[in-house]
């Protein structure tokens, strides 16, 4: 199968002077077997469960998508009173699938972002445009992304975490109703030491405390479990090997508790009180702070921003990971980068 990307051939602008190419998708599962679905009408329990471990769950444009559809429907579902978010294999997931993410970015691969149909007579901003980059970045605070979707959903969310939680996993840790987690895990956003921002950030900010959050964005490490949990991020936090029972517990705890039209009426009631504190908000000011990227340049010591022509080219994953060396060992947000010495 055949997948339309995009490079940067001139601009250090992300949104300027782009020439596609195609690349083979094989390797990258239909959306369908990375985001898969089952519930169990008689507890009322359903799960979502992101299966792609061989690429640390990173999830494509589609599995968002799909994932958003999802949501929606066991919001609907009158055999559904709580959602269960997990991963297979050791980790959560590690955020999107960065190489899709950037076909997604730019030209007419908005198409598949947004949903639409090449065929269909609608035509996509220009390149050139502030409409292009800032329709994608408002994008991600509609609910239907697959960025933002446990916001609306009017039952009760359960992530389960495991290693690591980082990027749009790290989204859906911020907009859960509850969060358990296993001890070794870590949460963050790699685009914090790439970019500096991302979507969630008013929620991060509300979820975390003011404080925290700051040091998390400046420094670009990941935090702990136990630090997420002194935080009041996190529920609760056990050993690994206990991670699967304690879920259960609180999804059949949550399950048993009050009618459905109970939950629904008590998820307005903290939808409110978010939305008093600014959550919708703080969705379209980190959109508008995403749209300035372009505008954004380099240190005169040479720390070039890594959104520029060279590095898009030679691919966004390898500059996360030159980028890690760079800071001390426990502050890295890969564990095998851990063990080796700071490159700074």
């Amino acid at each position: 199968m055949l997948a339309r990307v995009v490079v940067i051939l001139k601009s250090s602008n992300p949104f300027h002077d782009l020439k596609e190419y195609f690349v083979t998708e094989q390797d990258i599962p239909p959306a369908e077997e990375i985001i898969r679905y089952d519930k169990d009408p008689e507890s009322r329990i359903a799960t979502i469960t992101i299966d792609r471990p061989n690429a640390l769950n990173a999830v494509t444009i589609a599995a968002r998508r799909r994932y958003s559809d999802l949501i929606f429907k066991a919001s609907i579902d009158d055999d559904v009173k709580v959602l269960v978010i997990r991963g297979i294999g050791d980790h959560l997931g590690t955020g999107a699938d960065l190489d899709d993410m950037a076909k997604g970015t730019f030209g007419t691969a908005l198409y598949e972002e947004f949903g639409i149909d090449e065929d269909e007579d609608v035509s996509m901003p220009s390149p050139r445009s502030y409409r292009n980059g800032a329709s994608l970045t408002h994008w991600y605070g509609n609910v239907r992304s697959g960025c933002r979707s446990l916001q609306d959903f009017k039952k009760i969310s359960i992530l389960e975490v495991k290693g690591y939680c980082y990027g749009w996993h790290f989204y859906q840790a911020a907009d859960a109703d509850l969060v358990v987690s296993s001890d070794d895990a870590l949460f963050g956003h790699p685009a914090f030491r790439y970019i500096g921002y991302g979507p969630r950030m008013w929620q991060w900010a509300m979820t975390m405390g003011l404080r925290k959050f700051q040091e998390m964005v400046f420094t670009g490490r990941p935090f702990t479990a136990q630090e997420m949990y002194d935080c009041n991020f996190l529920n609760s936090v056990v050993s690994r090997d206990e991670l699967e029972a304690e879920t259960e517990k609180y999804a059949r705890a949550c399950a048993r508790t009050r009618p459905t039209d109970t939950v629904f009426a008590q998820k307005v009631y903290f939808e409110i009180m978010k939305q008093f504190q600014g959550e919708s908000m703080g969705a379209l000011l980190s959109a508008w702070l995403e749209t300035m990227g372009p505008q954004m340049r380099g240190d005169v010591d040479g720390r070039r921003s890594i959104l520029d022509r060279e590095t898009m080219e030679a691919g966004l994953n390898n500059a996360v990971k030159d980028i890690d060396e760079g800071y001390p060992p426990e502050w890295r947000l890969s564990r095998s980068g851990r063990s080796k010495p700071s490159t700074e």
